[in-house]
């Protein structure tokens, strides 16, 4: 099924047919299939909706960049159209990021919400990475004075050597939307944040390590913080049977038959 607000488009699925509500907000290129195992635990329980973000998936890309406030709009429009009632967030990675600016910062009002290795803490600069760019900035510098027989292919040789998988992966209309994405630090908005907040995060987790769970927990008011020992920024794929307990555990009380 699809929803569109202006110019953005969204696929989305529906599970099970429950009296409370769960919304699964994916991370960055993550798609609905990416969560079958969780959904098919969770629909005993809930009624759960789970979505395609513009570019991933079912869903296409508008023809321009997007913002987190671009995504954040568009997810809340969708509730609203499909008056999904009082839902309660799950959000992995990305998803977090929408989460956190859905409470933190447009101040919409959710009962509970479970963050997996979230997104949203903007990494300092480190002494590597500075340098890093700055080499970056000098090749580029240098190629571009060279012939443009040559030019083309010393630019993708240094694209694929300096460029995260992440950014290579994406088609050149969304590389600015993920530049858009990852430069915007939401640890203003925790704070703000007055649902009942889990964390479930894997402490070998290098996308989102774990010192931005701590950040988060010490900012989310009412937080608590499971860490995950051996687990990476996947640990929802990494053993689906601990995590779907855990959810479980946290969400029974919602639970009405």
């Amino acid at each position: 099924m699809y929803f569109t607000s202006e110019d953005m488009t969204i696929y989305y699925e529906k599970y099970g047919n429950h009296k409370r509500n769960i919304i699964i907000l994916p991370g960055w290129g993550e798609t609905r299939t990416t969560f079958s195992y969780m959904i098919s635990f969770l629909q005993n329980y809930f009624t759960v909706y789970i979505v395609d973000y513009p570019g991933f998936g079912n869903s296409p890309f508008p023809a321009h960049d997007l913002t987190i406030y671009d995504y954040t709009r568009l997810i809340y429009d969708w509730i609203q159209k499909m008056e999904i009632n009082h839902p309660i967030f799950i959000g992995h990675s990305f998803g977090g990021r929408i989460i956190t600016v859905l409470l933190g910062y447009y101040h919409y009002s959710f009962s509970d919400i479970i963050l997996i290795d979230s997104a949203g803490i903007k990494p300092k600069k480190t002494l590597w990475s500075f340098c890093k760019t700055l080499t970056y900035k000098f090749f580029k510098k240098i190629v571009s004075v060279f012939p443009k027989k040559y030019r083309k292919q010393c630019q993708d040789y240094l694209f694929s050597k300096f460029a995260s998988s992440d950014y290579q992966n994406l088609n050149s209309c969304m590389r600015k939307t993920f530049q858009n994405i990852v430069q915007e630090d939401l640890k203003p908005y925790l704070k703000h944040i007055q649902a009942r907040t889990l964390l479930i995060w894997g402490d070998h987790d290098v996308d989102t390590p774990i010192c931005d769970a701590y950040i988060m927990k010490k900012y989310i008011p009412k937080s608590e913080l499971i860490v995950l020992e051996g687990f990476t920024h996947f640990s929802y794929l990494e053993n689906p049977n601990l995590i779907n307990q855990i959810i479980y555990e946290q969400l029974k009380d919602e639970i009405s038959f």
